[in-house]
């Protein structure tokens, strides 16, 4: 079966490579692809329209799944479309609040929703294993860095949130220290947390467990963004023969 997708977002930095990752995909069809501010630019040879005609699109273009890209706010309205629509809903974008959450598990009531902070395999099997790390070293110090481009919003990142709560639900952490300053020594419990944001740099990701004269890194590495792409197509295809409810690309990895 081929996957018809609509692609939200679709001239920022992720919306290219989704298009670029689904039309080069055997088993997808790009039927629409849309942006805020309307362009006559195509992108991979698929035209820009815009976001304003969104709901007609879902119900003309007949797409399977959407894939979004873009900010709380617009994938909220597009989570919103898609479950009117009757159609599955796959997003990356990060920096929700409790409403944008809660509109989300909405949303998942009526359609198939997949919302994932990162969509790269290797930070998946970085997130199987961090739990195991911290449980296996009880008492060393945690502290985690990350670090994206300068345009990035959200800090910190939504993946880093992840790998903080596998580390809070493996350990015993009271709170999270973000930077230090002045007189800081470190307290008991604490998880450091440190966002780096400079030129354009993709995204990493490094916990450091230290503790008993020895210490332990374990760090993810995203060299290119098409990897975060392909690993969204892969989502938007297995997800398209689920039943309505919310899914994480965990699901999607496991089988």
């Amino acid at each position: 079966m081929t996957v018809r997708l609509g692609v939200t977002g679709a001239t920022g930095r992720m919306g290219r490579e989704v298009i670029a990752a689904a039309t080069s995909h055997v088993d997808c069809e790009v039927v629409f692809a849309v942006n805020r501010n309307p362009t006559d630019e195509a992108v991979d040879g698929i035209e820009i329209e815009s976001a304003s005609e969104f709901d007609s699109l879902l119900v003309d273009r007949e797409p399977t799944v959407v894939i979004d890209f873009t900010g709380p706010e617009s994938a909220v309205e597009y989570a919103e479309g898609c479950a009117d629509a009757g159609v599955a809903f796959v997003t990356g974008t990060t920096g929700f609040d409790d409403d944008g959450r809660e509109a989300l598990e909405a949303a998942s009531e009526d359609v198939a929703v997949l919302h994932a902070p990162n969509f790269a395999r290797g930070v998946q099997a970085l997130l199987n294993v961090v739990g195991e790390a911290v449980r296996n070293l009880p008492g060393y110090d945690v502290e985690l860095v990350e670090t994206h481009h300068n345009a990035k919003r959200d800090a910190p990142s939504g993946t880093a949130n992840r790998l903080l709560s596998e580390i809070e639900a493996n350990g015993n952490f009271t709170e999270r220290t973000h930077g230090r300053d002045g007189e800081a020594p470190r307290e008991e419990g604490e998880i450091g947390v440190h966002a780096l944001r400079a030129g354009d740099i993709t995204g990493e990701h490094e916990i450091l467990l230290a503790g008993n004269h020895e210490e332990v890194r374990l760090t993810h590495r995203a060299e290119d963004r098409g990897v975060f792409a392909a690993g969204a197509v892969d989502a938007a295809i297995w997800i398209a023969g689920q039943k309505a409810g919310s899914y994480d690309f965990a699901d999607v990895i496991a089988e």
